[in-house]
């Protein structure tokens, strides 16, 4: 298979891991992927291929549900980091935003954003720059800072939890399924910001994502996940024009737009996992 350019720094790399939950359950099987610095490295698949999984052995957060990597080496700036604690590895300059829009639903949404800040060691000026510059990515939220989360919207909450994460002065973001219940033109404004992070304040993003067209298009490079595997990955722009991946992921061919029965699913699943 094809992997970033060894040219471009990388600043997570995974290789070879496997995940068992429950001591019996094989999850991912010899999943090896990279992420460059300052790059957005989409993980794609269907729902059950692995993505959250993959981003929680790297963020260490299997261990609540009975999960565990096995095999394999996960390292961050060329140090193994898969036996260090969620804390330590936010610490480290990565964190994950959670699939679901997790926020304190009880607190407003500043009290919220102001719980990423938690780790610091910095001054209250600092993390008050730093709530604005927040706030300037996402106006919606300055609008709504005195609101309880919980009566916000889903997109609202959405950004919260990104905003959360931006609060911590992350290096690396684990972003699971962004899209996820979102209306399409807040699906696009999400993403739209994503790419903002990314290339204003140099944020990389490994983004684990169901809407295949999307993840693409802000993407620089991108991994396929079938049934815990890695079974194809290359530049994001290569991947768009995949046959494989028009028909099979965004339900088209040549002839035009298939359904999914149409899309010869299981002769092509076949085909790559060998």
């Amino acid at each position: 298979m094809d992997t970033v350019p060894k040219s471009v720094n990388t600043l997570l790399d995974i290789k070879n891991i496997e995940v068992i939950y429950n001591r019996v359950i094989l999850v991912l099987k010899g999943v090896s992927l990279s992420l460059p610095e300052k790059g957005i490295v989409a993980l794609l698949g269907g729902n059950g291929a692995g993505k959250t999984t993959t981003l929680k052995a790297i963020s260490n957060l299997l261990h609540s549900e009975r999960g565990e990597v096995t095999k394999g080496t996960i390292t961050y700036r060329g140090n193994l980091v898969q036996d260090l604690t969620p804390a330590e590895l936010v610490r480290c300059g990565v964190i994950q935003v959670m699939e679901g829009r997790h926020c304190f639903e009880h607190l407003t949404i500043e009290e919220n954003l102001l719980t990423g800040a938690f780790t610091r060691n910095d001054r209250g000026s600092d993390i008050k720059n730093d709530l604005e510059k927040v706030y300037n990515y996402f106006p919606k939220l300055s609008e709504r800072r005195k609101s309880q989360a919980g009566y916000t919207s889903g997109g609202e909450q959405q950004m919260c939890a990104i905003g959360r994460a931006l609060m911590s002065k992350p290096e690396t973001i684990l972003l699971d399924e962004p899209s996820m219940g979102l209306a399409p033109q807040l699906v696009e404004e999400i993403f739209e910001i994503v790419k903002d992070l990314n290339e204003k304040e140099k944020v990389s993003i490994l983004l684990a994502e169901q809407n295949t067209n999307m993840a693409l298009k802000y993407s620089n490079y991108g991994y396929i996940l079938e049934s815990g595997r890695i079974v194809m990955d290359g530049p994001s722009e290569d991947l768009r024009e995949n046959p494989d991946i028009k028909e099979f992921y965004l339900g088209m061919s040549e002839a035009g737009r298939k359904s999914f029965r149409d899309t010869r699913s299981y002769r092509r699943r076949k085909r790559w996992l060998g």
